[in-house]
C-alpha cells in the first residue's frame, strides 16, 4: 500500500470515528430532551385535566370555561384517566389501560409524579389532593410523533454520515497529492540518477522539512557511497602502479647482475637495493591492510604516553639511514604532565604521527622539522612544522584524500596512503587534525588532543 493510499484511508477513518461518536453525542442529546419536552408537555395536561375534573365545584364558571377551552386544546390525542383513593377510574377515558398498574397509581401517590414509556406511549401521573379525596391523574400519548423525529434524525445524520465520508475521502486524496508530490519528485529524481556516476547528488527542494533533510541525507549517502565505489576502481590501477616500480626494480637489478659474476660489494649493493624495494611493497601492503581494518577495530582503553610515542618516532626517523639530510628537534613545552597521558592503541597513534612526521621529512628539503608538544586550551596540542616545498592551495583540499598526491611532490617516493591513514586514526581516536602549508615555505600539522572524548 502506497503512503499516499495509506494517509487517504487513515485519514478518512478518523473522520468517521470522530463523525460517528459526534453523532452519538448529538443524537443522545437530543433523545432525552425530546423525551423530557414530552414528559413536561403532559404533566402540563394532567395538571389542567385535574383542575378541570376537580375543581368545578369550586372554580367560578367563567374561569372553569376558560380551563376547559384550555383542556380541550391540550387534550387532542392524549387520553385521560382521574383515579380514587381505591385506585377506580372516576374521571375520564381511559379506563382499561393495563400499563397503569396498582404499582404506579401508588407511586404516584408517594413520589408526588410517575413518568414511564410503554406500548409505544408516553404515561405521566400526578398526585393530587381535593376537598372530595385524594386523586391521582395519568395522562396517555402515542409516541409515534416522537419515534418520527427520531428516525428523521437518524436519517439525516446518516446522510450526512455518508456524504461527509465521501467528501473527506476526495479531500484526503487531493491533500495527499500535493503533501506526497516532494516524495515522489525525490523518487522521480533517485530514478533519474545516472546508475554510472551513483555520487551524482539530487537536487534540494529547500522547503526546509523533512523531505528535504532526506534529500540532504541521501545526497550524504551517495557520496560517502560514490568515494567508496572511486576507491575500488582505483584500488587496482593504484596498487598496480605502486607494485609495479619496485618489482621492475628487484627484477631489473636481479636480471643484469644474473649476467655475470659481481664482487662481493655489488652483492650487498644489490641485495640492499632489492631490499628497499622489498620493504617498500610491504609497507603499502601494511598501510593497505590497516585501512581496510581500521573501521573494525574497537576502540582500546590502554594509558599511553603521547610524548613517549613522539619520542620513538624521532628516534625511529632520526636514525634511519634512508632520510634526506633534515633534522628533526622536539620542543617539550608542557608543565601539566597529565596532559601527556591518553588512552587508545598506541600502535596505530604511532603510525600515524609517523606517517605525518615522515612527511615532513621528506617535503622538507633538507630544512629541519621541529615538532612541538604544548598546550593549547587545556588540551594537550603537538604542531609538526616543516619548512620545505608546501602544498599548493588547490591540492590542500585533497591531500587527506588516499592514493592522492601534490601535484609538486616531484621525485619524491609516495603511496598517498600515508596522510589518509593517519586522519582515519586520529578521527578514531578523536583527535583533531588541521593542516597549514603555503608554497615554498613549508607545512604545519596540527593535531589537538580532546580529553574529553577519549
Amino acid at each position: 500500500m502506497t503512503l499516499r493510499n495509506r494517509f487517504t484511508i487513515i485519514s478518512s477513518l478518523s473522520f468517521g470515528v470522530v463523525s460517528i461518536i459526534t453523532f452519538m453525542i448529538i443524537f443522545i442529546a437530543y433523545y432525552d430532551s425530546t423525551k423530557i419536552s414530552y414528559f413536561d408537555r403532559l404533566k402540563n395536561t394532567a395538571l389542567i385535566s385535574a383542575i378541570y375534573y376537580l375543581e368545578k365545584d369550586e372554580l367560578p364558571k367563567t374561569m372553569h370555561s376558560q380551563i376547559k377551552k384550555e383542556y380541550n386544546h391540550l387534550i387532542q390525542n392524549r387520553q385521560v384517566a382521574v383515579y380514587n383513593q381505591n385506585n377506580a377510574v372516576t374521571f375520564g377515558m381511559n379506563l382499561d389501560d393495563e400499563n397503569i398498574t396498582p404499582e404506579y397509581i401508588s407511586k404516584a401517590r408517594t413520589d408526588g409524579k410517575v413518568q414511564f414509556m410503554a406500548d409505544n406511549n408516553f404515561y405521566y401521573g400526578i398526585y393530587y389532593p381535593d376537598n372530595q379525596g385524594n386523586f391521582v391523574v395519568f395522562v396517555k400519548s402515542s409516541s409515534d410523533s416522537f419515534s418520527s423525529q427520531i428516525i428523521r434524525l437518524l436519517i439525516i445524520m446518516l446522510s450526512v454520515l455518508a456524504v461527509g465520508l465521501l467528501i473527506i475521502y476526495l479531500l484526503s486524496r487531493y491533500l495527499s497529492k500535493i503533501v506526497y508530490k516532494p516524495v515522489s519528485d525525490v523518487i522521480r529524481r533517485i530514478n533519474s540518477v545516472d546508475n554510472t556516476d551513483i555520487s551524482q547528488a539530487i537536487t534540494s527542494t529547500h522547503t526546509h522539512d523533512e523531505i528535504d533533510e532526506l534529500i540532504r541525507s541521501y545526497n550524504r549517502l551517495l557520496g560517502r557511497i560514490g568515494e567508496n565505489m572511486l576507491l575500488q576502481q582505483n584500488f587496482i590501477n593504484y596498487v598496480s602502479h605502486e607494485f609495479k616500480t619496485p618489482l621492475a626494480a628487484i627484477s631489473g637489478n636481479l636480471e643484469v647482475f644474473a649476467q655475470k659474476e659481481r664482487s662481493p660489494q655489488e652483492y650487498q649493493q644489490v641485495a640492499e637495493e632489492v631490499l628497499e624495494n622489498v620493504y617498500e611493497i610491504e609497507s603499502i601492503l601494511n598501510n593497505l591492510l590497516l585501512m581496510s581494518g581500521l573501521s573494525k577495530i574497537e576502540n582500546p582503553h590502554q594509558p599511553f604516553r603521547i610524548d613517549e610515542i613522539i619520542w620513538k618516532v624521532h628516534e625511529k626517523l632520526q636514525n634511519h639511514r634512508h632520510r634526506n639530510h633534515a633534522t628533526i628537534s622536539v620542543k617539550l613545552e608542557v608543565t601539566n604532565a597529565s596532559l601527556l597521558e591518553y588512552h587508545g592503541n598506541e600502535t596505530l597513534l604511532y603510525l600515524a604521527v609517523y606517517n605525518i612526521v615522515e612527511n615532513a621529512l621528506k617535503y622538507s628539503e633538507d630544512n629541519p622539522v621541529i615538532i612541538r608538544i604544548y598546550e593549547k586550551g587545556g588540551h594537550l596540542a603537538v604542531d609538526v612544522q616543516d619548512f620545505g616545498v608546501g602544498i599548493d592551495p588547490e591540492d590542500l583540499l585533497k591531500i587527506t584524500e588516499t592514493f592522492y598526491r601534490g601535484k609538486n611532490v616531484g621525485a619524491v617516493k609516495g603511496s598517498g596512503i600515508g596522510l589518509s591513514l593517519s586522519e582515519s586514526i586520529l578521527r578514531h581516536h578523536d583527535i583533531g587534525m588541521t593542516i597549514q602549508s603555503e608554497l615554498g615555505k613549508g607545512t604545519l600539522v596540527s593535531l589537538i588532543f580532546d580529553r574529553d572524548l577519549t
